[in-house]
């Protein structure tokens, strides 16, 4: 099922430890186990795994992101098929010619959901440790499988499942995306805010229309997993219905050039990547973000990278509300609301302003979107129009008109 109980959740901890081997790194995952690590021959190779029939075929490359080995940490949210995956990789320098100076290897779980990764982060990060201090030492990770593994389903062909979490009720369609714990200690939507500025308005209307979005970085690419999670958040819509026939804006995390054919076939996705070589393959994104720098090729998405005089108004008020509440922490000890709840759920408000909006004009007796209509919505009658035109067009308004007085600018 999409939408699964608290009940369920606790006891559909799947997974995998796997050790990846490359030119120098390797991989574990667990729940089902992996080790990978990195092999002075073979390049990246899948070293030890539970259970031993899981198919894991490429999942050393996703373990151990391409350029991993300017770092000496990283961790890596990714997809395999059905499932999500969370992987600690650690270089540690090491006085040998057959290991070209350099160990390293990366120890993996996999799961359904990606909400319950964040769990295993810090036995992952000592377990990776482990292994490169004492290669070859499994007994940790087999007890841990023990101990935690449920019943794998018997194929891989499921619907990857998106549990919700508590906070937004039962009754969350598929245009919620569950929260994902944040273990990052400069935290993760306002480190992502502060890193894109105003620029967030701009992948807020890219990632409300559903685009395909690939963002490229360097490594640590651990940082650019949760930008990918907080890209899913902008699109976030709680009004029952909306968004049920539209693609689902789902999250890749981790891509490399073993991924290229699954993208080919996605109609909308957020990913990331460390491979400069993504950029030139134009037919497999809309939108590509380098560094802050967000751009497509797409001729009808270019004039929606402008920022419009509604966009700067709404990110005025984020950051005035952000303000109010470090004031508020500072003064009164609040401990109770986060900057990451305020930045979610004020999207969260703007996106359902504009779709109640929607709603109601059109099924009142004269559909016509007008100027005051989009201003109701916080949108820019002028600005926003070519935005607007997609946004019907998206979600499938398909009877709504629209004012003469929108097509002038």
């Amino acid at each position: 099922p999409r939408v699964c109980s608290a009940a369920a959740r606790a006891v559909s901890l799947w997974g995998f430890f796997f050790f990846f081997h490359e030119q120098f790194v390797w991989l574990v995952c667990f729940l089902t186990f992996s080790l990978c690590g990195v092999g002075h021959r073979l390049g990246n190779m899948l070293e030890w795994c539970l259970p031993k029939d899981m198919d894991l075929e490429g999942v050393e490359f996703k373990a151990i992101a391409s350029g991993s080995h300017r770092v000496t940490t990283d961790f890596i949210y990714f997809r395999k098929g059905c499932y999500f995956g969370l992987a600690c990789f650690a270089n540690m320098p090491v006085e040998s010619t057959v290991e070209r100076g350099a160990r390293m290897k990366s120890v993996g779980i996999l799961s359904p959901s990606y909400t319950l990764l964040y769990r295993y982060m810090s036995f992952l990060e000592h377990q990776v440790r482990l292994q490169l201090q004492s290669p070859g030492h499994y007994s940790p990770l087999e007890a841990f499988y023990e101990d935690k593994r449920a019943l794998l389903p018997p194929s891989g062909d499921g619907v990857v499942t998106a549990c919700p979490a508590n906070a937004w009720g039962a009754a969350i369609n598929h245009s919620m995306h569950p929260e994902m714990k944040i273990t990052h200690p400069a935290g993760c939507m306002s480190q992502f805010i502060r890193f894109f500025g105003e620029q967030i308005m701009v992948l807020w209307k890219l990632a409300l229309l559903r685009r395909r979005i690939l963002i490229f970085s360097p490594p640590p690419v651990g940082v650019v997993c949760y930008r990918v999670y907080c890209c899913c958040c902008l699109a976030n819509i709680s009004i029952p219905g909306i968004g049920v026939a539209v693609p689902e804006f789902r999250p890749f995390f981790y891509v490399n050039v073993a991924d290229i054919s699954a993208l080919e076939n996605e109609l909308s996705y957020v990913a990331c990547t460390t491979e400069k070589i993504f950029e030139e393959k134009k037919d497999l994104y809309d939108v590509y973000v380098d560094n802050q720098n967000v751009k497509t090729c797409r001729d009808g998405l270019k004039p929606l990278l402008r920022l419009s005089t509604a966009d700067r108004e709404k990110y005025r008020k984020l950051t005035e509300q952000r303000q109010m509440l470090l004031y508020s922490q500072e003064e009164n000890g609040d401990c109770v609301s986060s900057e990451e709840d305020l930045f979610i759920l004020f999207f969260l408000e703007q996106n359902n302003r504009i779709f109640q909006t929607l709603s109601e004009v059109a099924g009142s007796s004269d559909p016509t979107l007008t100027q005051e209509s989009v201003r109701a919505m916080g949108l820019d009658p002028h600005g926003d129009r070519l935005f607007l035109l997609h946004l019907l067009e998206v979600y499938g308004y398909d009877t709504l008109l629209v004012s003469e007085q929108l097509c002038c600018s």
